[in-house]
């Protein structure tokens, strides 16, 4: 079988959910897939990104046009072409792992995955420019041409059929998976030392990590922290309130809630983390906290829960249903309640390895070799049909 896989999504560099998905399952399904031949797509009309870890495949082939991005999606939305499936030579199946201006063929099938319905739900939280392009991209008419739809939780399935009417028959869930060198780390690791040097973190602290946008709800939490923070007893020792991840839009926001925190020099922005860092940034924190409004799966909430991290988490979408009994949840909308929470896990230290073993067996059924596999399997039944 030619399997036809959409890369654009590696195009804006910026290592997010989206692209972690798509180059782990990419990268294990072509693995496990030795008998097909697999087909990679990309434009760019200057210089592409690092391609080199599908350098290991000599059955991998990678096409790259460069036609400029914005004249290609204008062709896409208005006329329907060109068929990508066409450009790389004829494909049987066509796989786009995220949502992006497309156009495949009658004869080619077509298989994408839904990670979340965001845009529609909480639109208030997108710029006008990425509405407008939500609203070009036009994801229900993708979802409904598509022979096969992935969604990445039950919660994200749900979504697709209550607000765009997709037969629940032609979309499978199939979970997304956790690298593995998130794993608990010894406090006395090498390793962990440095990255505890590398960003000057203290014994105890607070982390989030993520982007810097509306919808992952930091302005509550730096509220919840003030709150916390004023009740805490003064020998108690107080944590800062570290804040990893990158920029994003009306981060300002956030900066000004920051600015009128009476404990605002114990609240650090750390910036972007590598990703060779964060298992360790994981385990080095006393409570990671994830108060997101809406999520289709919660990659970093999976991370820390295979470190051993105690995590605190909304109580919405797809968040329950992912962690399980490994976290601890509050009401995202209610900064008092999660204010309430951090003092007691805070203060317990008991309480706190309850919820990290926990944590470490709900966090053992992801694996990223189990989603390729999965999604491979659909490609091949999809043609089967």
């Amino acid at each position: 079988m030619k399997i036809g896989i959409d890369g654009r999504c590696f195009a804006g560099g910026r290592n997010s959910g989206v692209e972690e998905y798509a180059r782990h399952v990419i990268t294990n399904m072509v693995r496990l897939g030795r008998d097909h031949e697999f087909v990679f797509f990309f434009n760019a009309f200057s210089e592409a990104p690092d391609l080199s870890w599908l350098s290991e495949f000599d059955y991998v082939r990678i096409v790259q046009t460069r036609i400029p991005n914005k004249l290609l999606n204008l062709s896409l939305w208005y006329f329907r072409r060109p068929y990508l499936d066409k450009l790389l030579g004829g494909v049987d199946v066509f796989f786009a792992p995220n949502l992006t201006f497309l156009a495949v063929s009658r004869d080619c099938r077509l298989v994408a995955t839904l990670h979340d319905l965001s845009f529609e739900l909480y639109p208030e939280t997108f710029s006008l420019k990425r509405r407008l392009w939500h609203v070009f991209v036009s994801p229900r008419t993708i979802f409904r041409r598509a022979d096969r739809v992935i969604a990445v939780s039950r919660s994200s399935k749900d979504d697709l059929d209550r607000l765009y009417g997709i037969d629940e028959e032609k979309v499978a869930v199939i979970e997304s998976g956790v690298a593995e060198h998130f794993a608990p780390t010894d406090r006395n690791d090498p390793n962990l030392l440095a990255v505890k040097a590398r960003y000057d973190l203290p014994y105890r602290f607070i982390l989030f990590m993520g982007t810097f946008e509306p919808r992952k709800n930091i302005a509550a939490l730096i509220r919840a922290y003030s709150a916390f923070r004023k009740a805490l007893p003064s020998d108690a020792g107080a944590p800062p309130l570290i804040l990893a991840g990158l920029s994003g839009w009306r981060e300002r926001e956030i900066e000004r809630e920051i600015e009128a925190s009476p404990y605002r020099e114990d609240i650090r922005r750390i910036g972007f983390v590598r990703e060779e860092d964060k298992s360790a940034l994981y385990s080095l924190a006393t409570i990671f906290v994830y108060p997101s409004l809406y999520e289709g799966f919660g990659l970093p909430v999976v991370e820390a829960m295979r470190c051993g991290a105690c995590v605190i988490t909304s109580n919405t979408s797809s968040l329950g249903e992912v962690a399980g009994d490994g976290a601890l949840y509050v009401d995202p909308l209610r900064s008092d309640e999660l204010a309430v929470l951090l003092g007691e896990v805070f203060l317990d230290a008991d309480l706190r390895r309850e919820y990290s073993r926990r944590a470490i067996l709900a966090s053992a059924r992801f694996s990223w070799n189990r989603s390729a596999k999965e999604t491979l399997r659909v490609l091949e039944g999809c043609l089967a049909k």
